[in-house]
């Protein structure tokens, strides 16, 4: 039984046994309380919810047309057609902030709504928060604007892009049912099972072949909507190649990719009945991981304290020894062991990179 299974059932239990509390309570008189101060009642729905399993999401076609609904629904639609609205082809020039075709839910599923296809339901409660990359205070727009120089390969877009305050307008109705910092189950994209030795990319490239291949092609570069007009963006995103992620983005850690394959992929795969065996996944995430893309400039200077450096992180320099090759396909137990050391011993390592 998984983690998130064990958790699910822990929390049936703990509704039926509070179920049982509350009925052999009844009829007993309860002690009149004073009612918590308003700071303390947040700090406490916060803990409460610490694992929300049941999302409650707005029904964005329902909202009023008005200005606030219109601007949602385009938020949407910049998410779900991006190179539509914000790609190198877009009809309007001075909108291209995107640097490739793909689109938002090419990564962030459903709109950015399925459990471990990397939700955005979370992410306005989550945000403001501090940054390991830039080591830096990040609000959601910049966090918004960290995808679209990395995973979009693009530009930073100003706080009044219309696009801009769109995707902010959706991603906060998205989380408007949840209390500030609360925690979703599904967050993320899985934690499968790691592996005690390097992912291989050869093994992984026979598992491309046999799973993959039908819909992101020999070469990875994905299926297009549209062969004549690029702005139509992709039916099936290419993974690597030209109008692919750069090697800056989450999407390029065999981490992230490993668990996204594994509980999302072939499309329409969940968690739930997942299709691909972990070593599987592991393995066909190094083949991508392997593969020529985007380079972005700067990725030296990622991380101030090194020591918060995420172990697949497949580019130096490193608070540890280890090779950029093990830090690319792993095994990575060996890695945060001597992370984990080097905080115990150093507190923090400084990038010499950053200035």
């Amino acid at each position: 039984m998984t983690e998130r299974r064990v958790g699910a059932v822990s929390l049936v239990a703990g509704l039926i046994l509070m179920g049982a509390f509350t009925g052999a309570a009844r009829g007993q008189q309860a002690a009149p309380r004073t009612p918590p101060p308003a700071a303390d009642l947040a700090t406490s729905l916060a803990s409460a919810n610490a694992r929300i399993a049941v999302w409650d999401i707005p029904d964005i076609d329902l909202l009023p047309d008005d200005e606030e609904g219109r601007l949602v629904r385009y938020g949407r639609s910049v998410l779900e057609a991006s190179a539509r609205h914000i790609g190198p082809d877009a009809a309007d020039p001075a909108q291209r902030f995107a640097g490739n075709n793909l689109a938002c839910v090419n990564c962030h599923l459903n709109a950015g709504r399925k459990k471990f296809g990397l939700p955005l339901v979370a992410a306005a409660a989550d945000y403001p928060q501090y940054s390991t990359r830039t080591g830096e205070r990040a609000d959601l727009a910049d966090r918004i604007d960290s995808c679209m120089t990395r995973s979009m390969n693009g530009r930073t877009m100003p706080r009044d892009a219309r696009p801009m305050r769109a995707l902010l307008a959706y991603l906060t109705l998205l989380s408007s049912a949840l209390p500030k910092d609360g925690k979703i189950e599904g967050a993320g994209a899985g934690a499968i099972a790691v592996l005690d030795r390097p992912a291989d990319p050869a093994r992984g490239a026979v598992v491309y072949a046999q799973t993959c291949v039908a819909c992101h092609r020999a070469g990875g570069e994905g299926l297009r909507r549209n062969t004549v007009d690029a702005s139509f963006g992709y039916g099936v995103p290419p993974l690597w190649g030209p109008d692919s992620f750069n090697d800056g983005a989450g999407m390029n850690r065999l981490v992230t990719i490993a668990n996204f394959v594994h509980d999302n992929m072939p499309n329409g795969v969940s968690w739930v009945m997942p299709v691909l065996a972990p070593e599987d996944a592991w393995d066909v995430a190094a083949h991508v991981a392997s593969q020529k893309r985007p380079h972005r400039e700067g990725l030296d200077r990622d991380f101030p304290d090194l020591l918060d450096k995420p172990v697949d992180a497949p580019y130096g320099p490193y608070a540890d020894s280890f090779s950029e090759a093990q830090h690319k396909y792993g095994p990575f137990g060996p890695i945060r062991a001597e992370i984990a050391r080097l905080k115990a011993e150093k507190g923090r390592v400084p990038n010499p990179n950053v200035r």
